[in-house]
């Protein structure tokens, strides 16, 4: 119901023959179909994900659908966004086996989780979903800056928020104890703790993407809302919760919920359609949702001094436990 026909992969991507990608949480889900369609359109995708088994499992698994009409390749990349310091060789590992990257896909995400810290202090959902994914994003960004001076290059990062981001508000992000917010004064706090992780995402993008202008890069930044997708991580995300919730999510999944494929078009518009590096200046820092739709996210999301705020309070937390 909330996907249109304007934008569809098969037919709106062009061959990506020669250019390299990262998907994070490549093994299942939207990030699987992600690195599907891009594969089937002759890229060299790195899919991202922290057990091996079942990293490994799935690229045989979309070796076995096939690659085509392009073929493309599939190779596993260990990334365990648990822990930031693995997030960061992550990426230094993947400095040594490639020489450019043209899409970095942040997709990887803990949703509706139980109240846990990392040993770190920080809490689960934000460390896999913010923190660690900005990690690796710094560690990779001279690599993506060098790709995108090269002559017809088109370098993309593109961050897999949710509508679920405008579930808070009146957010802060000063320490972190703002960070580490239990939201149990509300009758859904796993899922209000998960929407400030995907609030940080856009906020994450939009001073990510102030700084490359600053700096006169090439690199289009975007956050997306995939919209309501079927996957294992959103079921497995309800483990434990409540009645209420669980409800809730049975009966949106049946009358709204589409597969993980189309539930990755709006993620693979904005790693790799023509229209986003044909109009630069319109998709830089933009929020899309489904399907390559530019909107307006919330008013939060939309804050220019909070993105900052994050920023620099993301720094300073790392800093501080030595990353």
């Amino acid at each position: 119901m909330f996907f249109s026909k304007s934008f569809n992969p098969a037919t709106d991507i062009p061959n990506l023959a020669g250019k390299v990608f990262l998907v994070t949480g490549g093994n299942a889900g939207i990030g699987y179909t992600t690195c599907q369609h891009l594969a089937r359109h002759g890229a060299k995708v790195y899919l991202g994900a922290r057990s091996e088994e079942r990293g490994k499992a799935a690229v045989e698994r979309l070796k076995s659908e096939g690659l085509g009409p392009e073929n493309g390749e599939v190779i596993f990349h260990p990334l365990d966004l648990s822990d930031p310091r693995k997030a960061k060789e992550s990426g230094e590992l993947f400095i040594q086996v490639e020489t450019r990257l043209d899409g970095l896909i942040l997709n990887a995400a803990l949703t509706m989780a139980p109240y846990l810290k990392s040993v770190d202090g920080v809490q689960d959902v934000m460390m896999v979903n913010h923190f660690s994914h900005f990690v690796l994003t710094r560690t990779l960004l001279l690599l993506l800056k060098t790709t995108a001076a090269e002559p017809s290059s088109d370098v993309r990062i593109v961050a897999v928020s949710s509508g679920a981001h405008s579930m808070v508000s009146n957010v802060h992000f000063r320490n972190l104890d703002d960070v580490n917010k239990e939201y149990n004064d509300v009758m859904l706090p796993r899922m209000a703790r998960y929407g400030l992780s995907k609030l940080a995402n856009v906020l994450f993008i939009k001073e990510l993407q102030r700084r490359l202008d600053a700096e006169n890069s090439a690199i289009i930044a975007l956050s997306i809302h995939p919209g309501g997708v079927d996957t294992e991580g959103a079921q497995k995300g309800l483990d434990g919760a409540n009645i209420v919730l669980r409800g809730l999510f049975y009966a949106l999944r049946i009358v709204f919920f589409t597969d993980a494929s189309k539930g990755s078009y709006t993620t693979v518009f904005a790693a790799a359609a023509p229209a986003v590096r044909a109009n630069p200046d319109t998709y830089k820092g933009v929020y899309l949702v489904p399907v390559a739709k530019i909107a307006k996210p919330s008013a939060d999301a939309s804050n220019a001094a909070l993105a900052a705020e994050l920023w620099e309070t993301t720094e300073r937390i790392l800093a501080d436990i030595g990353v």
